[in-house]
């Protein structure tokens, strides 16, 4: 690899780091928010729901940015707009002001993402070689940095204001680093701001609802099933999501090589069969140490999937990848959103048990799937 291609690696390394950064850094003060605008549970979520909506309206439009003015500034804009609006939620108290602000943060957040998983196609596909699997585990680290540094300052007595300043500080300072190495590219002929997904880009756009859904119930489930499943009391009942989180940073971080040994229709197909005996472990072992193993195996099957996808999508040819790219993301996405209220409704009719084995055959479904995948 050259000098050039390896520059654009590192930088796309932060670039990913950035989003998670910045997303997990504002979990720890949504307390505060909430105290400082006087919100309720119901009324606090329905404003929550606005960086949902703000991402989904801005992804499709990300790809048409990114076509006619090229990754690099679309990457700027994004980030520094990120720095703007992030010390903006923790001042807000009005309801109406919080969720224009959040709408705005789940805006740029969803651009950016898009905009990073086109660079992040390009350069795969410009240097031969597999890089997904630990771009997206930099997405990891980054949240991982973010709620650790976020919490921290929290406990030290630091008020929300400053330590979102300090947030931002770091941001920028990856920013003046690297953004000099984020690519240029652009489409010369006009694309249009949204396209249906179609062909194999549906079919992936799919599979990647599929696992985010699983993800989302890691997220939002994992804790709330050890406790009123498996009797872990409600204080450590967090461990499940930890031993989750950190065993898909750890995979993805060795993904690339083992993607490169296994190839990537093989990856997918080991990967949903250990995420389906996985949610099979957590669900039908009744001890809760069989549950966290099972955690561990969901982790390791999904880690590689969704970053293949990505992968998969700079090689089909039925779309654009600044059509496909964005179409996928967003599929991906609103499993996130709605596969957990989705697990919910389930559960409250048919139990939690049940809800998380209809997730476990939907990873069958995406192992068995591949069969059909023609790229």
């Amino acid at each position: 690899m050259n000098n050039s291609l390896r520059a654009q690696q590192y930088s796309t390394r932060a670039v990913f780091f950035i989003p998670g950064f910045a997303l997990a850094a504002w979990a720890p003060i949504i307390p505060y928010v909430k105290a400082r605008a006087g919100l309720d549970a119901a009324v606090l979520g329905m404003v929550l729901l606005c960086m949902g909506a703000g991402s989904l309206l801005s992804m499709p439009l990300a790809g048409a940015l990114t076509a006619r003015h090229g990754c690099k500034k679309v990457l700027i804009a994004t980030t520094l707009l990120i720095c703007a609006t992030f010390p903006v939620l923790s001042l807000v108290s009005s309801t109406w002001l919080l969720g224009a602000t959040l709408f705005c943060f789940g805006a740029v957040m969803g651009a950016m993402d898009c905009t990073m998983n086109m660079q992040a196609v390009m350069l795969e596909r410009d240097s031969g070689k597999v890089m997904m699997s630990g771009f997206h585990a930099f997405y990891s680290v980054g949240g991982f940095a973010g709620a650790a540094a976020m919490t921290t300052l929290l406990s030290m007595g630091v008020a929300p204001w400053t330590a979102c300043l300090a947030v931002v500080a770091v941001i920028l300072g990856l920013f003046s680093l690297f953004s000099r190495h984020w690519r240029t590219d652009r489409v010369t002929q006009d694309v249009p701001i949204f396209a249906v997904p179609r062909g194999v880009v549906l079919f992936i756009g799919t599979l990647c609802l599929l696992m985010f859904l699983a993800e989302g119930s890691m997220v939002d489930w994992s804790a709330v099933f050890l406790h009123e499943q498996r009797g872990v009391a409600v204080s450590q009942a967090g461990i499940g999501f930890a031993v989750f989180s950190s065993t898909m940073t750890v995979t993805r971080l060795l993904g690339d090589s083992l993607v490169r040994r296994l190839g990537r229709v093989r990856t997918v197909v080991l990967g949903g069969i250990c995420a389906f005996v996985g949610f099979l472990m957590a669900t039908l072992v009744p001890a809760w140490e069989g549950a966290l193993a099972g955690y561990v195996l969901v982790a390791l099957g999904c880690a590689n999937i969704v970053p293949v996808m990505f992968s998969l999508a700079g090689q089909q040819k039925d779309m654009p990848e600044n059509l496909a790219v964005p179409a996928i993301t967003t599929m991906g996405y609103a499993g996130v959103l709605a596969g957990p209220a989705l697990i919910g409704f389930v559960a409250r009719s048919a139990g939690l048990t049940t809800a998380f084995m209809a997730v476990a055959a939907s990873m069958l479904i995406v192992a068995t799937s591949m069969r059909w995948l023609k790229v």
